[in-house]
């Protein structure tokens, strides 16, 4: 499994089956709720590698809350508190390459 492919499999599991448990590689992790705005948010592991994955909050004023604001279901994840990439309706974007070295 690419990284590509797990950050679909986790943003389908969360944004479109509305699962509470999202499996990948053989693990479960929790779905959870953020406390101010309860968007869903998981964090998980990709070959050794903590991540965290949070639905798009549609209120801010980024482009990807635009799309989020006009139905599109968004995913933003995270490494080490940076922004590495997003899901946005099954189509992701990374904006590190080298993440997938890592």
């Amino acid at each position: 499994m690419t990284l590509e492919e797990a950050l679909v499999s986790v943003w389908r599991q969360v944004l479109v089956e509305n699962a509470n448990l999202v499996e990948l590689e053989g693990r479960r992790y929790a779905v959870q709720r953020t406390r101010r705005l309860r968007l869903r948010q998981v964090d998980f592991e990709f070959e050794g590698q903590p991540l965290h994955g949070v639905e798009q909050n549609p209120h801010s004023k980024s482009r990807w809350a635009e799309l989020a604001r006009a139905g599109q279901k968004v995913m933003q994840f995270t490494r080490g508190g940076h922004y590495i990439g997003n899901v946005a309706d099954g189509t992701v974007t990374l904006y590190d390459r080298t993440v997938e070295d890592a």
